[in-house]
């Protein structure tokens, strides 16, 4: 739960168990506007992206409905950036392309080869360029001009994720004094560690521009009031709001989850469908345990496998009785890393069947593509055990 109270949003499970996302408080509002890096536009056969985001917001919007604007994922050969909107029930889509140029050094250069490692403690891997990040603020300045246009003098703005960090200050230099609220879906280091960041000075005080900074755990919350307080220098109203000449920026913490409710009973019914039903009868009576997981060193893929090799040199009994599904969709590929850690886990899983296998048997199915949520829900009921991160 979060530590302190806000009069922008309000977190917490319902009593059906509905995901812990922040609620609009107060009078009816006009409208929500959700920004991300990326949208997940659903298709008129229904289905779309099952990422942790995607749910969330879609989550809230059929309770709160309104715009959601992103990237729409396509990379444009020129730079004439018109958006696109689909509106399906209460929701309108709002998307827009970006340059090739914005494509490498916004999201393939800051984004995921500085942020991302350095966010996750892995100074190691952080690969920084001033090109990249000139990309980085040109991106960001493209959604806060299109964003100028869409919004109203009343509309609550909310703001996803590591990709989109100076958008309110960006949004406030064009005049706008909206309620705007951030939430970060990874974790968020300690001064120590983010302090090593290249121009940290300029990039993490602009969250002191939202109204409501959110996160996942306490731990992540008190990290951040500990930059304000001995980076920025801000004075502290309380443990977990800081003032400053413009407004009270608060800290607060939402531990998102799911619908537990509705994915239940899709789970009741997508064992019944005919690719759950395939999968389990190949399975010819052994127990399956299952891992869904991005292709990322932040998943701990590579220890799983190591886990289960482990197990089944410990438990010679369990050979040939139970088959470990791992689904791991490639993402990144163009980085290097990845492009390593992909040859790497393949490789295990290689070697762990080849040592283990039988005829009949595959220890490891090791699967890099996605499947929808549908499909998950089945296989994950199906399952006897799930390894998650």
């Amino acid at each position: 739960m979060g530590k302190f109270p806000s009069d922008l949003f309000d977190g917490g499970l319902d009593p059906d168990g509905h995901a812990l996302v922040p609620k609009l408080r107060g009078p009816l509002l006009e409208r929500l506007i959700v920004v991300s890096n990326r949208v997940a536009v659903p298709s008129h056969k229904g289905g779309g992206q099952v990422g942790g985001l995607a749910v969330a917001i879609e989550s809230l919007l059929k309770r709160h409905p309104g715009i959601w604007f992103g990237w729409s994922g396509n990379v444009s050969p020129s730079e004439d950036f018109e958006l696109k909107t689909t509106h399906r029930g209460d929701i309108s889509y709002v998307v827009t392309d970006i340059a090739e140029s914005d494509y490498q050094e916004y999201y393939n250069g800051f984004a995921n080869r500085v942020l991302w490692p350095i966010l996750h403690y892995r100074l190691d891997l952080a690969e920084f360029s001033r090109r990249d990040l000139s990309g980085y603020r040109r991106v960001n300045a493209q959604f806060a001009a299109q964003l100028h246009a869409l919004l109203r003098d009343d509309d609550v703005i909310w703001i996803h994720d590591y990709h989109l960090i100076p958008l309110a200050k960006m949004l406030r230099d064009r005049g706008h004094r909206n309620k705007i609220g951030f939430f970060l879906h990874i974790p968020f280091p300690p001064p120590e560690i983010l302090t090593a960041l290249p121009h940290h000075d300029w990039l993490i005080p602009q969250l002191s521009a939202y109204d409501l900074v959110g996160f996942q755990t306490d731990n992540d919350a008190a990290n951040f009031a500990r930059y304000l307080q001995n980076e920025c220098r801000l004075p502290k109203r309380s443990e977990f709001s800081f003032q400053t000449p413009e407004r009270a920026v608060r800290i607060a913490v939402f531990p998102i989850g799911i619908e537990t409710a509705d994915f239940n009973a899709l789970a009741r019914r997508s064992v019944r469908s005919p690719m759950v039903r395939d999968v389990v009868e190949s399975l010819s009576g052994r127990a399956m345990v299952i891992g869904v997981d991005r292709l990322d060193y932040s998943k701990g893929l590579a220890q799983r496998m190591d886990a289960f090799e482990r197990f089944l040199s410990v438990y010679p009994d369990w050979r040939g009785k139970v088959t470990y599904l791992q689904i791991t969709p490639k993402t990144r590929s163009q980085i290097l890393e990845y492009a390593e850690m992909e040859r790497a886990i393949g490789a295990a899983a290689g070697r762990i069947n080849g040592t283990f296998g039988e005829a009949a048997w595959t220890p490891i199915r090791y699967v890099n593509r996605a499947y929808s949520r549908t499909a998950l829900a089945g296989l994950y009921r199906s399952a006897r055990a799930a390894l998650a991160k």
